[in-house]
Order: C-alpha cells, then sequence, then structure tokens
C-alpha cells in the first residue's frame, strides 16, 4: 500500500485527465501511472502544476479497478491501482486538449460538468 498512497497529504494533487491523486513530487518523479504518455509530467514541475489540481472532492482508493463497480462509475476501470479523486477542480490548458483532440482521444473534465 505503501508504494500506492502520496505520503504528503499537505500537496496531494489530482491529475485532471484521470483524477489519479499523489504528490507534486510523485507526479514529477514517476510521472502519472496513467496519462504520461499523453501529459509527460516526468521532471517538469510546470507541466505538472498546469496538470494537475490541488482542489478536489473525495476521494476513493482503487487496488482492483478492473472488478470494481466503482471504478467504472468513476471511469478508471481501465487504470491502474492508486488513490483516485472523485471529482477535480479544474481543466486541462486548451493547448493540451487540443493536442488529445488530435490524438483522437476524448477528454472529458474530471470536474463534473460533462454528463451522459
Amino acid at each position: 500500500m505503501a508504494d500506492i498512497l502520496p505520503d504528503d497529504k499537505r500537496r496531494w494533487r489530482a491529475c485532471l485527465l484521470c483524477s489519479l491523486v499523489k504528490t507534486q513530487a510523485q507526479f514529477k518523479r514517476d510521472g502519472c501511472d496513467n496519462c504520461e504518455e499523453v501529459l509527460r509530467f516526468k521532471g517538469n514541475m510546470e507541466r505538472v502544476m498546469m496538470c494537475t489540481s490541488g482542489q478536489y472532492d473525495g476521494l476513493v482508493a482503487m487496488m482492483r479497478p478492473d472488478a470494481s463497480w466503482v471504478a467504472r462509475w468513476q471511469r478508471v476501470d481501465k487504470f491502474h491501482k492508486g488513490l483516485y479523486a472523485v471529482r477535480v477542480t479544474g481543466r486541462l490548458p486548451q493547448d493540451i486538449e487540443d493536442d488529445l483532440a488530435r490524438r483522437s482521444l476524448k477528454y472529458r473534465p474530471r470536474d463534473g460538468s460533462v454528463k451522459d
């Protein structure tokens, strides 16, 4: 469990793309377990601060996202195990949204503004 949970609660941030919660330092050191290929956090604190948010509601610990109805409801069932925010305040910068669209990746803000 220690390898999954962020170690410093005061600096927890949530990825604006997948809602994974880690510390600033963990995102900079390791990147995002789910989005690194797209967001490229490793070694880039500016990118970490632009594409994560310190404002989020609720936390859900996912040990087996592929077998969890909560993970399906939160749309994290295809992601890595970890701690996820239920709702994240903020949006990705427009240039990153445009890059996702060019890659044919649908961006679904994690702030609850998009309804099915």
